[in-house]
């Protein structure tokens, strides 16, 4: 007897997967936040003999250690005038771009800037920092850009273990079998934990959705996405902090 077949929900925005977070922040925290390049250069002589001799396994916490102290990534010093072609040593290759501090509160995932204090500032004051939303959207596309030599460097595989797979744009449902209906007294049924949390999530995407295509105010927009965020979160762990 067949046991059902998996469904699916198309959500209407891409979400965060709880249970994934902490190594996107990881990998976040490796790369340029804008072209997404990895931040180490493969001249640094540490750096190459990670690729080479560390397992795929151990690889991604040895970059990350490297990695995540890096605050510029790094573009070509420019050919001096003159300068004989031949003895012109290829760097980085980076895009320039300055990079933040990543910070995980809750389902959220924040960009930390921090802003250069002026010259004539007093030295004893912190400088501020901008601190920006990174929505699960934004996350994709930074993870999208990774070359592949990169993802191999970290350990990953752009066959089998793309990062932007972390980031949940369509939710698997599982069939009726792995979430039965409950008998209760006077011939009544009780739907299954997972099949109410099934219905929140298709009522928050399918809110969300309308409220762009009617062209609501950003904020009440992602108040429920937020909401949405949260039921896909709790589908897949009840225990998770919201």
């Amino acid at each position: 007897e067949c046991p059902g077949h998996f469904g699916h929900i198309e959500l209407a925005r891409p979400v965060f997967h709880g249970g994934f977070m902490v190594k996107v922040k990881k990998i976040l925290e490796c790369i340029c936040v804008n072209c997404g390049k990895l931040k180490v250069d493969m001249n640094d002589p540490e750096v190459s003999d990670i690729a080479r001799r560390v397992k795929a396994q151990h690889r991604l916490k040895r970059i990350w250690e490297r990695a995540k102290g890096v605050r510029e990534c790094k573009a070509n010093d420019a050919p001096e005038e003159g300068a004989d072609p031949d003895d012109f040593v290829v760097g980085h290759g980076g895009c320039g771009h300055k990079q933040p501090d990543i910070r995980k509160e809750a389902l959220k995932l924040y960009a930390n800037y921090k802003m250069d204090k002026d010259e004539d500032a007093d030295r004893d004051t912190k400088a501020e920092v901008d601190k920006q939303l990174l929505p699960p959207s934004a996350v994709l596309n930074i993870l999208r850009k990774i070359p592949s030599t990169d993802l191999l460097i970290m350990g990953l595989s752009e066959e089998f273990a793309r990062p932007d797979w972390m980031i949940l744009t369509i939710l698997p449902v599982p069939p009726a079998t792995v979430r039965p209906s409950v008998q209760q007294g006077a011939g009544q049924r009780s739907e299954d934990d997972l099949t109410h949390k099934l219905f929140d999530i298709i009522r928050s995407s399918s809110t969300v959705r309308r409220l762009e295509q009617e062209g609501a105010p950003a904020h009440i927009v992602n108040e429920h996405f937020d909401m949405l965020q949260y039921h896909v979160a709790t589908f897949m762990d009840n225990d998770i902090a919201g």
